[in-house]
């Protein structure tokens, strides 16, 4: 009650005095003579991020903010910033999300995720990594929070069984390993799609913004890269909760459990085969689009067969497949088709309007000079080996992430470090790549990530539990991402370090 009261008092304060300091920032301060408009957009940037940070207002209502003051400002006309907030990328969240919808209506992915504890045996350790590669896998096709809801429900069964088998005092501290898996791992199994997790889509959307001529990053190229990352973390992040967590003897748990709960859900229905189809099409189609080319390997792209292979992105393809859905009748419930208006409108549209609104500070950023002036003030980077950037990047979006909405982290940091790019004349990829990933990879506190907070929400993990892991997570990531660019992204997205790419000018 305490902690409620404190965060409303802190709401209540940010409302009044961030638009204040705002307002004395542009009267009293000009940042680049004859360019009044960097001065400008800093102002608008510092309002949305506070407000962002201590959600003042509605995170999704705060996004809206470059739609007003933007065009009030002259720092880009109403036109310009509207159509930042509706475009292919924000397709992409949109169609596969509606898909992920019907995979939920239909109980999908329960059976998803009970088939894969079934195999897993009823080893403790076992136990937990069948828990996190459920997790992963889901969270890499349905929003990782959804996924989160799904699995902990799951695991609140599991544990009250072990409970009466084994008794509380020796389950406790295994249910801290299995809650903590579930979040962590619907965190890591998020990155490896670029509809796994908002920030990734986001990266996409501002490169573009600002390099609008760089070679397009497809959701095939994205998964190349980041799907090794996601393998290697949830297997080390396994390890870890194991040895902290998994006792070897002391519980006892039959598999039957698990199959019980699947029985439960009875044959699989004719809705589950054709959503199942449907989402196996969707993942085919995007990764098999565009030409797959890393190193001397190329798969021809089937969009090559269209007269104009161009037209088509992923966007499209999202949309197509969650189009078809609500077209195909549903045998369970005459009259009614796969998938309805009723369930696609709980697809979180404070989402779509927060990746809108990050899309058009930075276009503000662009546009009014902002990200060049950031790039000259941060050259001094320049002196340091892009191994050390890289890393002190990775560093403080990690540890700021445990205290802001990981999206709106993204919106505000990643138009900077195209801006530093740019000034240090190298590859914005190495250094927005590896911003993006750790805009995810935050695990000590339960405001860091939706799954941490529902986690949390169980009252079977308190905070210490969830820092001391978490802390040893994020290190690990940050040295993961590192070496991750070094290693797979220069090869998958064709980074040199010894020359900036063309399209960068």
């Amino acid at each position: 009650m305490e902690q409620a009261k404190s965060s409303d008092r802190l709401k209540k304060i940010s409302l009044l005095l961030t638009p204040l300091f705002a307002l004395l920032f542009i009267i009293f301060f000009d940042l680049e003579p004859g360019h009044r408009e960097i001065t400008y957009t800093v102002a608008v940037a510092f309002l949305m991020a506070i407000w962002w940070i201590t959600e003042a207002i509605p995170l999704a209502i705060t996004a809206l903010i470059p739609l007003i003051l933007f065009p009030v400002f002259g720092v880009l006309d109403g036109k310009a910033v509207s159509t930042q907030y509706i475009n292919h990328i924000i397709f992409i969240f949109i169609g596969g999300f509606m898909v992920a919808l019907a995979m939920e209506k239909w109980n999908l992915h329960k059976r998803i995720a009970l088939r894969i504890l079934m195999f897993f045996g009823a080893q403790p350790r076992f136990i937990l990594l069948g828990f996190m590669l459920a997790t992963a896998f889901l969270s890499m096709w349905i929003s990782n929070t959804a996924t989160t809801m799904m699995m902990v429900p799951i695991a609140i069964a599991i544990t009250a069984k072990l409970d009466e088998l084994s008794g509380k005092d020796k389950i406790r501290k295994f249910s801290i390993g299995i809650f903590l898996g579930i979040a962590y791992s619907a965190t890591i199994g998020g990155v490896a799609t670029l509809i796994g997790t908002p920030p990734n889509l986001s990266f996409v959307r501002i490169f573009n913004i600002f390099f609008p001529q760089a070679p397009e990053i497809s959701f095939a190229k994205w998964f190349f890269f980041a799907f090794p990352i996601s393998i290697v973390f949830l297997f080390i992040a396994w390890v870890i909760l194991a040895l902290i967590f998994c006792p070897r003897r002391g519980i006892v748990l039959n598999k039957q459990i698990f199959a019980e709960q699947y029985k439960a859900l009875g044959r699989i229905s004719f809705e589950e085969k054709i959503v199942l189809v449907d989402f196996v099409l969707l993942v085919l189609l995007w990764m098999f689009r565009s030409n797959i080319e890393i190193g001397g390997f190329r798969i021809p792209g089937w969009s090559n067969l269209l007269p104009k292979s161009g037209f088509i992105n992923d966007g499209t393809i999202s949309v197509a497949m969650a189009f078809l859905l609500f077209l195909i009748p549903a045998r369970a419930q005459r009259g009614r088709r796969i998938l309805e208006w009723e369930t696609a409108v709980k697809l979180p549209w404070n989402i779509v309007l927060l990746f809108g609104g990050g899309f058009a500070l930075a276009a503000g950023f662009k546009a009014s000079g902002l990200s060049a002036y950031l790039g000259e003030q941060l050259k001094g980077l320049g002196s340091l080996p892009p191994v050390l950037i890289i890393a002190c990047i990775c560093l403080f979006i990690t540890f700021l992430t445990e205290l802001t909405s990981n999206t709106a982290t993204a919106e505000i940091l990643l138009p900077i470090m195209a801006a530093l790019a740019v000034t240090l004349n190298v590859n914005p990829l190495l250094l927005m790549i590896p911003g993006t990933l750790s805009c995810s990879f935050a695990y000590m506190l339960p405001v860091a990530t939706p799954p941490n907070a529902i986690v949390f929400g169980t009252g079977r993990i308190r905070i210490p539990d969830m820092a001391r892991v978490g802390f040893i997570l994020n290190l690990i990531g940050v040295i993961l991402v590192t070496t991750a660019v070094f290693l797979i992204g220069r090869g998958v997205f064709g980074i040199d370090l010894t020359a900036a790419p063309d399209w960068m000018h």
